[in-house]
């Protein structure tokens, strides 16, 4: 972030068209249901196909439903429920420690139990990610395939177990990018409520602090932040600020920081899984998913889009879940 694009973008703000916004998100059906005693609020977009797979596109932090609602919106021909984490934005927070496994659970359970689905397909990015993991490895029967980005990287532990010399580079450039780059979740999940005290006293701030991980993680150039917007809108960055400072929501956002600890480990993955690689982890071995996903049906690199992949190239990843579904008889 620099000062030059942060009064930009507070500018924008203060001249933002909030309920022409609003009325394009009331466009779509959303809905809130009791899962496990947590409302949790989700967009459903159901396709006039009959017999249409289902598909779960969970987002991470600081992003929020509303940025996987274009790529949603491009695949008329699945049943996509996009949900928004318990504690993010229209979401209640869960009464309890809000780890990876019990987002997992939380998310099977409205896909089934809830809007009543006996299999999906499923997409997670940043946090969800390993929900996206957890999911297909702890529910294989109700999991049809999994779509991932974010690849499965393994606690430090595991990472510190390989011997392959691709997986200990990349591995090894992780470590050493963790230290410089990784204030932010130190500070989420050691002093969340400080850090939330201070953002919700401050539009300024609660944008900066959203707007420089939507411009650090994304496929932009570094050092020309307003380039951002070549990938993501300012109308969608500017979404993403207003729904944290309505809903006060940043710090109930801090809990997987919080809460989860070290990650336990992930049991491999059997269902079919299709993985594309992003910008930001171009590097990533395609041996280190091979171990992980054990049905593995296909593994590339995206060209260009980063962290918030079907956000920043939603028509390449509506192709890619597409040419997916149809490889495993799920589409004509």
């Amino acid at each position: 972030m620099n000062a030059a694009y942060l009064s930009d973008l507070v500018s924008a703000w203060h001249d933002f068209d909030w309920r022409e916004r609003e009325a394009q998100l009331n466009a779509d059906s959303h809905f809130i249901a009791d899962v496990a005693g947590a409302g949790i609020h989700f967009v459903h977009l159901r396709s006039a196909r009959i017999g249409a797979p289902a598909l779960l596109v969970m987002h991470g932090w600081p992003h929020t439903f509303q940025l996987q609602l274009e790529f949603a919106h491009l695949l008329p021909d699945f049943d996509v429920i996009v949900p928004s984490l318990p504690g993010f934005a229209f979401s209640e927070p869960y009464d309890g420690t809000m780890t990876e496994s019990v987002m997992a659970e939380l998310m099977h359970r409205l896909m089934t139990e809830t809007l009543g689905y006996d299999r999906y397909l499923t997409y997670g990015e940043d946090v969800s990610a390993n929900v996206s993991d957890l999911i297909a490895a702890a529910y294989p029967s109700s999991v049809q395939g999994i779509l991932a980005t974010h690849a499965h990287f393994g606690t430090d532990a595991e990472r510190a177990r390989s011997t392959d010399p691709a997986a200990r580079a990349f591995f090894d450039r992780l470590a050493a990018s963790g230290g410089p780059d990784g204030a932010y979740g130190h500070v989420q999940g050691t002093r969340p409520d400080t850090l939330a005290a201070a953002l919700n006293d401050s539009p300024a701030g609660l944008l900066a602090w959203i707007a420089e991980k939507l411009v650090e993680w994304s496929d932009t150039p570094s050092g020309q932040p307003h380039l951002l917007e070549r990938r993501i809108s300012r109308e969608r960055i500017l979404t993403e600020a207003m729904f944290y400072w309505a809903t006060q929501s940043i710090a109930t956002s801090f809990r997987p920081y919080f809460d989860e600890g070290e990650p336990a480990p992930i049991p491999p993955v059997e269902v079919p899984a299709a993985v594309a690689i992003q910008r930001h982890e171009h590097d990533y071995p395609e041996s280190v998913a091979r171990d992980f996903y054990r049905d593995l049906r296909s593994f590339d690199r995206l060209k260009e889009g980063g962290h918030f992949a079907v956000a920043e190239v939603p028509h390449e990843m509506a192709r890619r879940m597409r040419d997916f579904a149809r490889s495993l008889d799920l589409l004509p």
